[in-house]
């Protein structure tokens, strides 16, 4: 079993997460922020993780430190459970479409973080959140899970958009952690 737990308590928030890999896509997420608990079921039941969520953050100030935490934990928590890679697939790439809105995610879990982000939202258009704050979790998200993702997205509706990259990069992690028996460590280097 690909499972990993992983918790942060801060003075602004208090998080939990657990993720299994090559779960069912059963997901429990309560964070505080409805849209962002939306997102991680949408996340979770496309990638086909068991998702566990917890979240209490300072959401009386706004919900940047929360949603930027969840990232960070979330991440960590993915790198748990792919540990040192052996037999991974390791690339992907998903493109999912929501109506009018389409979202494209590739995928590197090689071991080195970055994330390319091409697409916008105005920053009253997502419930709970202003519309710089997707792109700060998946930074946050990549930097600690030590993946590589270049998200690009276009549309007119916002929930749309976002949930169409959260479905995408489900499915896509999904993808670029599946285990195949005959492969060793998927590097040339011989180590992720």
């Amino acid at each position: 079993m690909r499972c990993f737990e992983k918790s942060r308590k801060t003075k602004e928030t208090d998080i939990f997460v657990s993720i299994d890999l090559d779960g069912k896509g059963n997901v429990a997420a309560d964070t505080g922020i409805p849209f962002m608990d939306h997102m991680f079921d949408a996340f979770g039941r496309h990638g086909m993780f068991d998702l566990t969520v917890r979240a209490k953050g300072d959401l009386d100030v706004d919900s940047h430190h929360t949603i930027e935490d969840i990232g960070i934990v979330l991440g960590q928590a993915v790198a748990g459970a792919i540990d040192d890679g052996k037999g991974i697939t390791r690339f992907s790439h998903m493109a999912v479409p929501m109506d009018e809105s389409i979202a494209y995610v590739t995928l590197d879990c090689g071991g080195r973080a970055y994330l390319v982000m091409d697409g916008t939202f105005d920053d009253s258009s997502l419930p709970g959140m202003p519309g710089d704050l997707p792109e700060h979790f998946f930074y946050s998200f990549c930097s600690n899970a030590k993946i590589t993702a270049h998200i690009s997205f276009e549309g007119k509706n916002a929930h749309h958009k976002c949930e169409a990259i959260f479905k995408a990069f489900g499915i896509a992690l999904r993808m670029a952690t599946r285990v195949d028996p005959e492969r060793g460590i998927p590097s040339t280097k011989g180590q992720i």
